[in-house]
């Protein structure tokens, strides 16, 4: 297998992709200069980028080269979790890791866990040779369901797949609800889409817990308790039914059962939602009648309210919605949670399942890593985790309820193995760390959530230092195992041509960068949802095989407000502007932007607790605590709190973060966390 690196030419731009756990998915163009990018811009050849740039990805050239980068195997020379390494060569920590991988798969191969989520979002880099091994090797499999599977699993049951709008015709829509979304910092491009719109005359409704940048352009907010989203969406079905602002042609063709969520959208009058939301019942009128008499009308819904108990139902009964109406009718009507079940991909030629040759092994939640590191050998678990291979990802720093989570990589007893650029939270608990190139030094092909092209990342630049992609690493590591399958020899770009096989033309991506997918304009304009029945399903028989509530409900939180004495306050904690989850964290230009960890406060909550703007405050519950500052700036409401995440623990006070106060209790359907559902208690530091 050859590999090639781009030239040392004078001046080069090369066409690329954004990795990052984002929407957007935006088109990158890198200059080469003598073989160093010097800018990163956006590829206004691409529609959806148009040239445009989030400040956080135009500054790639700087982490890609910043002084921190890891660009030699790093192993531990202290104790675990002191940060100390030795550099050793890649033969060394090839040898010594596939010696410690095989005498455990010796033993029981499930006791290898590889943790990995979307660090990269390509799928070369994030989900091809990486799977191959450890499907080969028979390790427990990965249930990655840290970010969006509960709103997955609610447009599943639902509509059909993870399907929806084309997001270029929200320019054309009259009415859109940005529907717990912050879209000017996570979807940058769709939020120039809604300018638009608004320009021409379009009424933009911003539906979230915080008053966010976004909430402030639009021309209402609906400042919601969190976790109630599905009791605004069954008030707007009832004021639907009531006022007969009802597509009835479209529901009787295009859904499936109408009566049944008739009759429970008619238990949900406004007043009780308005109750159970903390908002103004005029609110919900208003807002149900410019559903019901606005065409055509779009929702932009986003996965933070889905972050709660009752997640699922949540997206559930919001993707109800445009069947009512008949929105989809329209090519500007309907709703967009994610489009990344349109795309054609191969996964089974990816991931190579059969390499597991009949084994069944189980399957860890990653959102539970905290409790099933500290768990022993059992018949209903299994084998004891003693071995954590992690990339893409940073656990310490991101899963909930992070103080067991550092007990568990302190054990002694597990081989922590971690791909990745810089020396994280997590990659300070390793045993080796292996250095994997950046963006710009690979190449990748990814899908999109929030477009429909799929975009081609070829590599800029060489790898620095002695950095290899992690298609490479695991190479490399099957080779060390002994893993004799032809699969195991091919190459990045190969991987890459074997993500949409025929599917797409491979050609294009090469020429151009990007292949918009053939996506009807309307898609289900005439019906044809890809669910079992072919319609919107209100009523879901899957659900019901599986002793679920076939119909979408409110399901209060776990943690509800207004439940505990001892924890008054709720707390949300959505990303803060400079930062993408823990990415860009130790970049210090956007980390002086950012300032400092802070927690947005309401004045009355602030005052009963005598804290001042800027004061340094200790947010605690049952599970631990954090230090940070208080920001009262007018974006937190009554009685919730806003936790700006997500920032590394050891460049946090205290040593901790956010996620120390976060739970392990999980979401109504798709096993997700429950980040947003979180009781707290503030007090002063003195």
């Amino acid at each position: 297998m050859t590999v090639t690196y781009p030239t040392t030419a004078a001046f080069a731009q090369v066409r690329g992709a954004c990795p990052h756990d984002c929407p957007d998915t935006c088109a990158l163009l890198t200059t080469v200069e003598g073989g160093v990018a010097t800018r990163v811009q956006g590829n206004p050849a691409h529609p959806q980028t148009a040239g445009v740039l989030c400040a956080k990805v135009a500054r790639y050239p700087e982490r890609t080269y910043h002084p921190g980068r890891i660009l030699t195997p790093l192993k531990r020379s202290g104790a675990k979790g002191s940060g100390q390494f030795t550099p050793v060569t890649w033969d060394e920590a090839l040898a010594d890791i596939a010696a410690r991988l095989g005498a455990i798969a010796a033993r029981n191969p499930q006791a290898i866990l590889p943790y990995s989520y979307a660090g990269t979002m390509g799928l070369v880099q994030g989900e091809s040779m990486d799977r191959r091994f450890f499907h080969r090797l028979g390790a427990s499999l990965l249930d990655r369901t840290i970010c969006a599977t509960a709103g997955g699993e609610g447009l599943v049951h639902t509509l059909g797949a993870k399907v929806g709008m084309k997001v270029e015709f929200f320019a054309e829509s009259q009415l859109i609800l940005i529907w717990g979304s912050n879209s000017i910092t996570s979807n940058l491009h769709f939020w120039r889409i809604a300018q638009q719109a608004k320009r021409d005359g379009a009424r933009l409704v911003c539906i979230d817990p915080r008053k966010s940048e976004t909430a402030e352009k639009c021309h209402a907010h609906l400042q919601l308790l969190p976790g109630t989203d599905a009791a605004l969406a069954l008030a707007l079905m009832h004021e639907l039914i009531v006022h007969d602002w009802l597509d009835h042609d479209y529901i009787a063709r295009h859904t499936l059962g109408w009566q049944q969520l008739r009759e429970r959208a008619l238990t949900f009058p406004p007043e009780r939602a308005a109750q159970v939301c903390g908002i103004p019942v005029e609110q919900i009128r208003q807002l149900a009648r410019d559903w019901g008499t606005t065409r055509p009308a779009a929702i932009r819904l986003n996965y933070g309210m889905q972050r709660v108990h009752g997640g699922g139902n949540a997206v559930r009964a919001i993707a109800c919605l445009p069947a009512l109406t008949g929105a989809w009718r329209h090519r500007a009507g309907g709703l967009l949670l994610s489009s990344s079940g349109q795309f054609p991909v191969d996964r089974a030629a990816l991931q190579r399942p059969d390499l597991l040759a009949g084994r069944s092994p189980r399957s860890i939640n990653m959102s539970t890593i905290g409790d099933d590191l500290l768990r022993g050998t059992s018949p209903g678990f299994g084998p004891r985790i003693e071995a954590l291979v992690v990339y893409n990802s940073n656990p310490v720093a991101v899963a909930p309820e992070s103080a067991k989570v550092v007990r568990g990589f302190a054990r002694e007893d597990l081989f922590t193995v971690v791909l990745e650029h810089f020396q994280t939270d997590t990659a300070d608990w390793a045993d080796y760390i292996l250095p994997a190139t950046t963006q710009l030094e690979h190449w990748d092909v990814h899908l999109s959530y929030g477009h429909t092209d799929v975009l081609l990342n070829r590599p800029a630049i060489a790898p620095l230092g002695q950095a290899r992609s992690n298609a490479h690493i695991f190479r490399d590591l099957a080779a060390r195992m002994g893993f004799a399958e032809p699969c195991f020899a091919d190459g990045d770009e190969q991987l890459c041509r074997q993500a949409y096989g025929k599917a797409v033309d491979f050609g294009r991506l090469l020429e151009t960068g990007f292949a918009p997918l053939a996506v009807a304009d309307a898609p289900f304009a005439d019906g044809g949802f890809p669910t079992p029945s072919g319609r919107c399903e209100f009523f879901s028989e899957r659900l019901a095989a599986q002793g679920l509530d076939p119909l979408p409900d409110y399901l209060p939180n776990h943690e509800a407000p207004g439940s505990s004495a001892r924890y008054p306050l709720a707390m949300i904690s959505p990303p803060a502007r400079n930062f993408l989850n823990s990415s860009f964290v130790n970049l210090q230009s956007l980390r002086d932007t950012e300032g400092r960890p802070v927690l947005e406060m309401h004045p009355e909550d602030a005052a009963a607790r005598g804290i001042a703007d800027g004061a340094p405050v200790r947010v605690f519950n049952d599970r631990g605590s954090y230090e940070c500052h208080a920001a009262i700036n007018g974006r937190a409401r009554r009685g919730v709190v806003n936790g700006l995440g997500i920032w590394w623990r050891k460049l946090g006070a205290g040593g901790t973060n956010v996620n120390e106060l976060t739970s392990q209790a999980l979401t109504d359907l798709g096993r997700g966390p429950t980040f947003y559902d979180c009781l707290v208690q503030v007090q002063p530091l003195v």
